[in-house]
């Protein structure tokens, strides 16, 4: 497996000349303000629009990185140099993604290593080659490989029943970037349903090592910003940026703000800067009720109880009972969510995927979100000179991972599910062919970005309502000692 990872590792090296987002000068800026400014004054600065904005573990490992950025180009440490950019800027922060992912695959091992023969190099393939990792990471440019990799950690231990080990890692993991609090309700209800209440005699002294460890963690991340707490929690939840991103996610919201679109239009309503404009902003809607942070909270709380509920009811502590869960919520969340980035779809593949690798009828779910959820990302890349390379690399792994399904007698997707997914031949169609001979390019410019989101949308609700359904239908859960 460690071949594997070194033989995806060199053809990530292959995109360091590749184009970078605004993420680039994102990180490029905190590297500068955690080296050259105190750590009181870390999430005050605000020379650059790119302010600091994630929690406080990931400030410091920023910091950390700035030492060996030192040795490429200490002008990227200047505060002042905004939007700097240089051909050793570049190779170090490309570099720095590449071998952050060890991480993630001391992950993917922790969570595949039961699984025996090919199953498990076929699978291990398909999680350390994500593409929606390279589409994030290696080009658009973040650094999802080590988050992933501490969520995997976590979730190996938590399948290995060491519990406390399990939430260590996500405790580290919240506090390197909160997004994943959208799974802490999984996390809260099986630790205690299968570690603090596990034995009646243990329960006082299991709640206080398990709290222990969690709030060590958070004492560690947030003790240095006591006295800063309300300006630090202003940038970690900046709810004035709107109900979706700039590149929607498939969500619910994305259809509900295609559905004030066309009714604004049918009915003659003066259309506001809403929704269909692609921009970071506050959003108000033409014909629709307006949607605030605290309807999203109600619905998606609302949307996880029934599986919150069976999590407390299941006594088997295997593989399927915790991962669906999860997988579950974080779509919950990504669902109903306020301003939800398109890149968390990540929280909710990866997990399926760990799952599928475990779970044999897995599969089908699966592959099926990674067909509509990883073709999502593509507007992340919105460069024209891209086009080429990120649909090969979608066709590639579509292809490599309908091969390896194939290899178990999978994928088994129903009709409707096949006819959708050859739907999506469509959207690149209209994005680089038909728009330009309908002269919509200019006329209707984020028409591409509006159909990607509204479509892979309606392929999401699916996922999200047929698999809440089966699992709450499904009275045994495959564990780990029935994987063949």
């Amino acid at each position: 497996m460690f071949y594997e990872f070194l033989f995806i590792s060199s053809l990530k090296i292959l995109f360091l000349p590749a184009y970078y987002s605004t993420d680039f000068f994102v990180h490029r800026n905190w590297l500068a303000i955690t080296s050259n400014r105190s750590i009181s004054q870390w999430y005050y600065e605000e020379t650059s629009v790119w302010t600091l904005d994630y929690p406080p573990f990931f400030a410091y490992f920023e910091y950390v990185l700035s030492f060996a950025a030192k040795l490429f180009d200490d002008q990227m440490l200047k505060v002042e140099n905004i939007d700097y950019v240089s051909f050793n800027t570049v190779l170090f922060q490309r570099l720095s993604v590449i071998f952050t992912d060890i991480i993630y695959f001391f992950g993917v091992w922790q969570c595949t290593k039961y699984v025996k023969g090919n199953r498990r190099i076929h699978h291990s393939l398909l999680l350390l080659g994500n593409i929606g990792l390279i589409y994030v990471d290696h080009i658009h440019f973040q650094y999802n490989g080590i988050l992933f990799g501490i969520l995997l950690l976590s979730c190996g231990n938590m399948i290995q029943k060491k519990y406390l080990k399990s939430a260590f890692y996500y405790a580290l993991l919240l506090n390197m970037k909160h997004i994943f609090i959208y799974i802490a309700p999984v996390y809260i209800l099986y630790l205690l349903r299968h570690y603090c209440f596990s034995s009646k005699n243990t329960v006082i002294i299991n709640t206080l090592k398990l709290g222990s460890i969690v709030l060590t963690v958070t004492a560690i991340s947030f003790g240095p910003f006591i006295e800063h707490l309300p300006q630090l929690l202003s940038r970690l939840f900046p709810f004035k940026r709107g109900l979706t991103h700039a590149y929607w996610a498939p969500n619910f919201w994305a259809m509900y703000n295609m559905l004030d679109k066309v009714l604004s239009i049918i009915l003659n309503v003066r259309i506001s800067n809403s929704s269909t404009g692609g921009l970071v902003q506050e959003q108000f809607y033409s014909v629709l009720p307006q949607i605030t942070p605290k309807i999203t909270f109600i619905i998606t709380t609302i949307s996880m109880i029934p599986c919150c509920i069976k999590i407390l009811r299941n006594r088997e502590d295997s593989v399927a009972n915790f991962l669906k869960p999860l997988t579950i919520c974080a779509a919950c969340s990504f669902m109903f969510g306020w301003h939800v980035h398109e890149k968390a779809i990540l929280m909710i593949l990866i997990p399926i995927q760990i799952l599928s690798s475990n779970c044999v009828s897995e599969m089908n779910s699966s592959f099926f979100l990674a067909v509509f959820g990883l073709y999502s990302l593509t507007p992340l890349l919105y460069s024209k000179e891209l086009i080429i390379l990120k649909l090969s690399l979608f066709v590639l792994y579509i292809m490599i991972n309908y091969y390896i399904l194939k290899q178990n007698s999978y994928p088994k997707l129903l009709v409707i599910e096949k006819i959708y997914c050859f739907g999506l031949f469509l959207l690149p169609i209209y994005e680089f062919i038909l728009q330009y001979l309908l002269k919509f390019d200019h006329k209707l410019p984020f028409m591409p970005l509006m159909l990607t989101s509204v479509y892979c949308g309606i392929g999401m609700f699916y996922f999200w309502v047929k698999y809440y359904f089966e699992y709450m239908l499904s009275r045994n859960i495959e564990s780990p000692n029935k994987i063949k």
